[in-house]
């Protein structure tokens, strides 16, 4: 089956999009990368999905204009991978959309919006889409987060001691595969909501992102600011757990400066880097971590990946690139696999990575241009994932 994966994380900077042939065999599931393209939000509709995430106040009527163009940006990208990536030819779009709110209260996921109607993609590219692939499992208690712990969980099979894999976008979530234990998977916290946000502010929106790391090369770490940001009681939750930018957001991080200003910029990126870094590897150590596979957004950051080796000495760490699988479009790809397994009756989520009652089949099917069939329902759920060349 040739499938589209489709993704837009909380950094909300542009919709990445993979294409892959996957089939089953037995009980590995083989995958054979086509390509990954990056198509950037229209400059206006990224300002729009700025204006109404948390804490901002929003509008039903904003609300619904943001569905429709974040749907019809989804669809403007699914349109070019199908083209440029699958020759025109592909069975099924997953689509994850954008996150708008993940409501978290005392620990428990109460809801989570995903928008982008997929119907808009559908109509674009005459496939079938799946997609609000985090719901199901939100209603049977789980946390709907991290989905990328299945795909994670089958690449790192076979590894030998404790691997783990680590997603650096807004937000940075590992998947831990420690020996006759089931995974475990959960967010660690910020990797780059908070630096880009400090960004945007101190530049005057002039810049979206420390690039290269270049400003937090050129600051010191303030132990003070840092003592602060590192009190926040998300770190000391036991997993699974998860979090976004409802929680880590430009006011949250101004609240800590009041407490402990710190007058150079370089020096607050150079701060909310280390943080980071500390947090990730506070969460190696608590599940002993022997190997690090790294992917997201944050591996073009030559400063986040130095200090993460600073605080992980004796621990190998290196781009999922070294097991096959593109750092840039390992989320894409990791939706594509969610929406194959959901295809074929398979459930997408861990219970042991999302604390849900039990694992189920994830997302809501829109039909095509031609008649929905699915494939006959697989016998089992496969065991590893085997990347063909």
């Amino acid at each position: 089956m040739r499938v589209i994966g489709l993704m837009s994380g909380t950094s909300y900077d542009a919709i990445e999009a993979a294409a892959a042939d996957l089939a089953l065999d037995g009980d590995a599931l083989l995958l054979r990368p086509l390509g990954h393209l990056s198509v950037p939000y229209p400059d206006g509709l990224r300002d729009d999905i700025a204006a109404a995430l948390p804490p901002a106040h929003t509008t039903t009527r904003a609300v619904c204009a943001l569905d429709t163009g974040i749907g019809q940006a989804f669809a403007g990208a699914a349109g070019r991978a199908l083209r440029d990536l699958c020759a025109g030819t592909a069975d099924l779009v997953v689509s994850h959309g954008q996150t708008m709110h993940h409501w978290v209260e005392d620990g428990t996921v109460r809801g989570t919006l995903q928008l982008g109607r997929p119907a808009w993609i559908a109509e674009a590219t005459g496939l079938p889409v799946v997609s609000d692939l985090r719901s199901r499992d939100v209603a049977a208690g789980g946390q709907g987060a991290p989905l990328v712990a299945l795909t994670d969980a089958l690449l790192l099979s076979g590894l030998p001691g404790t691997p783990a894999a680590l997603n650096l976008g807004g937000i940075a979530n590992i998947t831990v595969l420690a020996p006759g234990a089931e995974p475990l998977a959960f967010d660690t916290g910020p990797a780059n909501a908070l630096l880009d946000a400090a960004v945007r502010h101190f530049t005057d929106g002039a810049a979206a992102y420390d690039e290269d790391g270049r400003r937090a090369g050129a600051g010191q770490v303030s132990p003070e600011l840092l003592r602060v940001l590192l009190a926040d009681p998300y770190y000391r939750r036991p997993a699974p757990k998860t979090t976004g930018k409802e929680h880590f957001h430009l006011p949250y991080l101004r609240r800590a400066l009041d407490t402990v200003p710190v007058p150079s910029t370089a020096d607050v990126l150079a701060t909310l880097t280390r943080l980071t870094a500390v947090t990730v590897a506070d969460a190696c150590r608590a599940h002993g971590v022997t190997r690090l596979v790294v992917s997201g957004g944050g591996t073009r950051n030559p400063v986040l990946m130095r200090m993460l080796a600073e605080e992980l000495p004796g621990v190998p760490l290196g781009p999922s690139d070294d097991l096959g699988l593109s750092s840039a479009a390992k989320e894409a790809l990791a939706f594509a696999v969610l929406g194959f397994l959901t295809a074929h009756g398979l459930p997408g989520a861990l219970p042991s990575g999302t604390g849900a009652r039990h694992a189920t089949v994830l997302g809501s099917i829109t039909p095509g241009r031609t008649p929905l069939r699915l494939p006959e329902p697989a016998a089992r759920p496969p065991r590893l994932l085997r990347i063909l060349r």
